[in-house]
């Protein structure tokens, strides 16, 4: 018996929604003439879906004019007193100095745009951690909320790491969109972990690899071109998973588990990812009046994956690459997994998290400082730099000018640490890659670990020099303290940049 409707589920703080969202990321792509689509004739289209059950749809501020077919779809649905579509938007700001009043007119244009008073589900995205206004974003966000402006807060491609830092920061992160597929499967990892011990949960997009998980693409030779955005970024995704010969073993998979069932690879590739226990919903791509397969999508709940479709599926990854890194890296670090592919032009209009300085009346040495009150008062430099050597001085949590970050989690501070310590290196023209050397100071013996693993997660590869040990109680009751040293390579010039890579 085929489903009716899709099955729903219910988010933090009781929001109900579709389990097969409604993505609108291709009305960019419909749009990249510079044409915008009609927005009666598109919101239309979309009513159709939500009739069908299929009422929760995903954008973002930079879909085109998607926000626009949006608010009209919810205003025919209003004036058809019918019930209402559900709405998630993104906010992608670029990074610099998150104020309430920069972050409210980033919400009152959703909501203009929208043309709600509430936005259902505000996801937050940044491009870089190691500008640290993000989590002033996201207070700022969480005062709107309780405000009545947003109904929940999410994010979108965070890492393990920083969403579990946003959480102990006492943000109540709701959900996590992020890439989750048979091809890319870093979700189902530590951030999966994170999620289910904090209650937040996952939106999977990019569950069908922009239309390569089909039938269409099964012993077909490599294209030499792609037709679509959504194409250009997951061929992308396929490189990096060992390439279209291990990508055809996958799609030969899939296909023998869809013919078991009598269901489509689409179906196979969203139900391994619907059945994570940490996935509220997945997010299929709509492209308004040109194509649908609702009908399709809902076949996926009438069949489940049992352990012969598991092994089989489980061979498969043996001959595949995992994704690097951990998910949204794409966005912030080569290999550059994206549409457009590489993002260093992102980057280009970030302001400089820290400046450096030369020192007066020493042209040899440059410094940097972070703006705490503590660097005047004891006299001295966030970091410094005399010729190839980088020293950083010992880094707490502290934001801002006296504010201390996650109180109480170690792990969660040292993560905010590192991203400092990143921070204070690119202001003086080195990175990761050059520390050789660090030294970590723990109040409590106990959060060994948790700041160890925060630790190899930036310097696993790297894998400098580094001392840990129990210094007793820290200055200003914090639970870590980390500094390091770096070695530049030769003609290495500082610059007063700061970003990421």
């Amino acid at each position: 018996m085929t489903t009716a409707t899709p099955p729903r589920t219910q988010l933090p703080g009781g929001l109900s929604v579709s389990r097969i969202m409604t993505g609108l990321w291709q009305i960019a792509d419909l749009e990249r003439t510079g044409t915008p689509l009609d927005a009666d004739a598109a919101a239309g289209a979309l009513d159709a879906y939500a009739d069908a059950g299929f009422d929760s749809f995903d954008m973002a501020d930079h879909y085109g004019s998607a926000e626009i077919v949006a608010g009209r779809l919810i205003e025919r649905r209003r004036e058809r007193d019918v019930s209402p579509a559900v709405a998630f938007t993104k906010w992608c700001p670029v990074p610099g100095a998150m104020t309430p009043a920069i972050v409210r007119a980033g919400v009152e244009e959703r909501l203009r745009r929208l043309k709600v008073d509430k936005v259902d589900c505000l996801q937050f995205h940044w491009w870089t951690f190691e500008h640290s206004a993000w989590i002033d974003a996201l207070h700022a966000l969480k005062e709107l909320r309780d405000e009545g402006l947003i109904g929940l807060i999410g994010l979108t491609n965070f890492d393990a790491a920083h969403l579990a830092l946003a959480i102990a920061d006492g943000i109540p992160v709701a959900t996590n969109q992020v890439s989750f597929s048979l091809v890319d499967r870093r979700a189902a990892g530590e951030l999966s972990t994170v999620c289910r011990s904090r209650g937040t949960r996952l939106l999977a997009y990019g569950t069908l690899c922009g239309g390569f998980l089909g039938e269409r693409w099964l012993g077909k030779p490599e294209p030499a071109s792609e037709d679509t955005w959504s194409q250009m970024k997951y061929k992308r995704f396929i490189d990096a998973a060992g390439g279209w010969g291990a990508f055809q073993g996958l799609l030969r998979a899939a296909a023998a588990i869809a013919d078991r069932h009598n269901v489509s690879i689409a179906n196979v590739a969203t139900r391994w990812v619907l059945d994570h226990p940490a996935v509220a919903a997945v997010i299929i791509g709509a492209r308004p009046g040109l194509s649908e397969h609702r009908a399709d999508n809902l076949r996926l709940f009438d069949f489940t994956l049992d352990a012969e479709d598991h092994e089989r599926l489980d061979a498969a990854f043996t001959l595949m690459k995992p994704i690097p890194g951990d998910c949204g890296d794409e966005y912030r670090r080569p290999p550059y997994l994206t549409a457009s592919g590489d993002l260093s032009h992102h980057f280009d209009l970030i302001e400089p998290v820290f400046h450096a300085e030369t020192v007066p009346g020493r042209p040899d040495r440059q410094r940097v400082s972070s703006g705490s009150v503590w660097e005047p008062l004891a006299g001295f430099s966030r970091a410094m730099r005399i010729g190839d050597r980088i020293v950083v001085s010992g880094t707490t949590a502290t934001h801002g000018s006296d504010v201390c970050v996650a109180p109480g989690d170690a792990g969660a501070q040292a993560v905010y640490i590192l991203d400092k310590i990143g921070a204070s290196l690119s202001a003086l023209g080195g990175g990761f890659e050059d520390v050789i050397r660090t030294r970590v100071y723990l109040k409590d013996v106990g959060d060994w670990e948790a700041v160890s693993r925060a630790h190899g997660r930036v310097f696993g590869a790297i894998r400098p020099a580094n001392t840990l040990l129990q210094a007793g109680e820290l200055v200003g009751g914090y639970k870590v303290e980390i500094e390091a040293e770096a070695v530049l390579p030769p003609c290495t010039v500082a610059t007063s940049g700061g970003g990421s890579d």
